[in-house]
Parts: structure tokens; C-alpha cells; sequence
């Protein structure tokens, strides 16, 4: 029995698709359910049992002894959420205790850090732990996310594996719900559709031209690859990167969508929000040594790949992964 927190997410529902294509079929989705608008996400895949977030340490101290791996993708992720309360309880310590829980119960655990942690990138994009405690996240949700790395690195009881990941941009179907938080190709598709045309983020920044903002975009198939790979792996615990290792700007993004739906690139520029502008990262590239010097030696998807694949396999068909 595998657990997947976040299992009506974005990367959750994914990565149950990834684990049925495995034929791992008696997955525990743990959730939130009260969205309709992510039921679509969950159609069609094979789940043995769904639980409540808020009950799930209860069912888990039940039904431990069936359960084989546990990924924890579940999380606020919004980069504009300035509740503190919120991400406490849902970053924080409700990570806590699953970690403790995992040790207790000797369950190897991967969980969702993210790449907003490093803030402006002041001390590089390398998943050296030892930097860890150093870096400057530029908003509540990745200042939640460091302090949950810390912890974990602080901590002198592990499960016998464990992972981070600190997931980079991700991008891919199954993110219809996510609003504001969607990947900017779903948002170019959309005001393609509706508009013809893109605007992208003016530059505020004098290092970087209109467009020219850079960020690693990484398809979501590569991530579930990764988390395959460290489910049957089980050595070498730690936090890793898990992006593409190249960053790409902004407008090759959005020509890429135009290009994927035969169209010539109609691209203007319109300013940073104001809420988001002085956190804004305008440049993240992870370096992907750490992940390959364990084994994982798939290449990843180019920019070029995975908009067509996302694109024209599901953004056009309406479908899901």
C-alpha cells in the first residue's frame, strides 16, 4: 500500500497515474476533497481508499503495517498565502508529523520541498545541505518549506530512507485548478485562445530584459520519473534538486505554446503585480549533480518537449494525466 498526500493536486494525481502505470493499485489518497474542481483529477485511477487530511495520522496509526511508502506532496503551495497559521500547520507541522510517524512505523518517505527556498539565489542553486540554514526564501510559503528542511536535517531520529525534493517550476496537465498558481504555458494557452496573444511580466529588474526573466521549468513526467526511481532506490537519503538543470526564459516558454499551436509568437509585456513584485525570482537554474551522482541517468524533457507533449496531448484535448 502506498500513501499519497495531495492526491487531487497537481504532482499528487500525477504521480497516482505514475504508480498505476507501475501496477501499484492499492494506493491511500490523502486529501482535502472539498474541491470539485480536482475531482477530475482523480477520475479513472486506481485508488484503494481515500482519507481526510485531518483524519489521516489516525487512519495511518491503524493501518501502518500495510502500508509500504509514504509520498508527502501535499502542501499549501501558494506563493501569495501570507497566513502564517495556514502554512504552519499544513507545511510545517503537519510534515512533522508525518516524518515522526514514518520513523515510528519504519516507512520510507519522500517528501515536496521547492526551489523557493533559495530566494534570490545568493548562495547558487546547489541541494548542499550544509547551505540549508543559510538561505533566504522571498515569501511565507518558501520560508515554510526551509524550515521544514532544517528540521529535518536537525533531527538525530531519520526514516530508514528519506527524500526532499525542492521540485523547481513544474509544469503539466493536471493543473486545470490551480488558478493563478498554474504554470504561465497553461496561462499563454489559455490567453491564446482568448486573445490570440501573451503578456508576460515586465522586467523590474535592470540585470534582465522584458522577458528575459529565466527560470527552470521542469516537465512533470520527468518528476514522477524521479519519484519512481527513489521509491525502488531507498539509499542515499537527503534532499535533492528535482529540476530540468537548465534555465530558460520566460519568452522562449511562451513562443514554445505559440509554436505548439502552429501560430507565430504574439507576445507583450504588462507589469509585475505589486503583491508579488519584491519577491519575484528572476533567475533559478538547479544544479542536478547530486540526483545523478546516486544513479538516475534518464535525461530530462527540453523546454521544446514537454510544451508540445503538454500541449498538444492534453491542454488541446482538455485531458488528464
Amino acid at each position: 500500500m502506498i500513501i499519497v498526500t495531495g492526491a487531487a493536486g497537481f504532482i499528487g494525481s500525477c504521480l497516482i497515474n505514475q504508480l498505476n502505470a507501475e501496477n501499484f493499485n492499492f494506493i491511500v489518497a490523502v486529501d482535502d476533497f472539498s474541491d470539485p474542481r480536482k475531482q477530475a483529477n482523480l477520475v479513472d485511477k486506481r485508488i484503494q481508499e481515500y482519507v481526510d487530511r485531518e483524519g489521516f495520522f489516525g487512519w495511518l496509526d491503524q493501518n501502518y503495517q500495510e502500508v509500504e511508502f509514504i509520498f508527502h506532496i501535499g502542501a499549501r503551495t501558494d506563493t501569495t498565502e501570507f497566513n502564517w497559521d495556514i502554512l504552519e500547520h499544513l507545511n510545517l507541522e503537519y510534515s512533522k508529523q508525518i516524518w515522526n510517524r514514518c520513523i515510528d512505523y519504519q516507512i520510507p518517505l519522500v517528501y515536496a520541498s521547492s526551489a523557493a527556498t533559495y530566494g534570490l539565489g545568493e548562495h547558487g542553486y546547489d541541494d548542499n545541505e550544509s547551505i540549508i540554514p543559510q538561505l533566504q526564501p522571498l515569501n511565507p510559503y518558501g520560508d515554510s518549506k526551509n524550515r521544514f528542511d532544517i528540521w529535518v536535517l536537525e533531527q538525530e531520529r531519520q526514516p530508514f530512507f528519506w527524500a526532499g525534493l525542492k521540485f523547481f517550476n513544474v509544469y503539466g496537465p493536471n493543473e486545470y485548478h490551480k488558478d493563478r498558481m498554474a504554470s504561465v504555458i497553461f496561462h499563454t494557452y489559455q490567453q491564446i485562445l482568448k486573445t490570440g496573444k501573451m503578456n508576460l511580466f515586465r522586467s523590474h529588474n535592470p540585470e534582465f530584459a522584458d522577458g528575459e526573466q529565466m527560470r527552470d521549468f521542469v516537465y512533470v513526467k520527468d518528476v514522477l520519473s524521479v519519484c519512481s526511481f527513489l521509491m525502488h532506490h531507498r539509499r542515499n537519503s537527503g534532499i535533492y534538486n528535482l529540476g530540468s538543470g537548465k534555465a530558460r526564459t520566460f519568452y522562449d516558454l511562451a513562443a514554445n505554446t505559440f509554436r505548439a499551436l502552429d501560430l507565430e509568437p504574439n507576445i507583450g509585456f504588462i507589469d509585475t503585480p505589486v503583491d508579488i513584485r519584491d519577491k519575484y525570482q528572476y533567475f533559478t537554474q538547479a544544479n542536478m549533480a547530486k540526483l545523478r551522482s546516486i544513479g538516475y541517468d534518464k535525461p530530462f524533457c527540453s523546454l521544446e518537449e514537454g510544451i508540445h507533449d503538454y500541449v498538444v496531448n492534453y491542454l488541446k484535448k482538455d485531458a488528464y494525466l
